[in-house]
């Protein structure tokens, strides 16, 4: 029998100081048997992030061919496609034709490595930001979690100040291209 996932409710605060965005988002996060709370919760900044109207988690990691987040409009088309790990050239090159924007957040102790193989590859896409956390502040955002969680997420610059019950900590990023 398959392993089920994991369902998370998160009710966040979100002040997004760079957009003027103001907005209080209540989202069901499902992690997946495979999926550690690091890559999960970079899920969840990488959504506040780019939060907006019909931005929506998909199946992720058990559908191989959708992203971890997605938007799409009335018309169905894919306005912005999100992942989040070290994906290969070819999935984001794919993705960069049936989206009009493609994002990646990378984040773990081989994203430097990773980037570092695959950065001629991405630089010849256009429509693509690659954005890199920094491993060590993604592992204290994990500390947080909690199966219902209150949080508050500012965002400022290129950091999101992230505050719960259980603590409270910074999450910096690079944006790589």
């Amino acid at each position: 029998m398959a392993l089920k996932p994991t369902i998370y409710k998160s009710r966040i605060a979100l002040s997004d100081v760079n957009r003027n965005y103001y907005d209080t988002l209540n989202l069901t996060i499902a992690q997946h048997p495979s999926e550690t709370l690091e890559r999960m919760m970079v899920r969840v900044i990488a959504y506040c992030i780019n939060a907006r109207e019909n931005l929506v988690f998909t199946k992720g990691i058990s559908s191989p061919e959708e992203p971890d987040i997605w938007q799409r409009e009335m018309d169905d088309s894919l306005t912005l496609w999100i992942d989040v790990g070290e994906p290969a050239v070819e999935r984001i090159k794919k993705a960069s034709h049936i989206a009009r924007q493609v994002k990646v957040y990378c984040f773990n102790s081989k994203a430097d490595v990773w980037w570092a193989q695959n950065q001629a590859g991405f630089s010849q896409l256009k429509k693509l930001t690659v954005t890199q956390f920094h491993w060590e502040e993604i592992q204290a955002l994990a500390t947080l979690v909690e199966r219902t969680m209150d949080l508050s997420v500012t965002i400022t610059g290129d950091s999101a100040y992230v505050a719960s019950a259980q603590g409270e900590c910074e999450v910096n990023w690079i944006n790589l291209l």
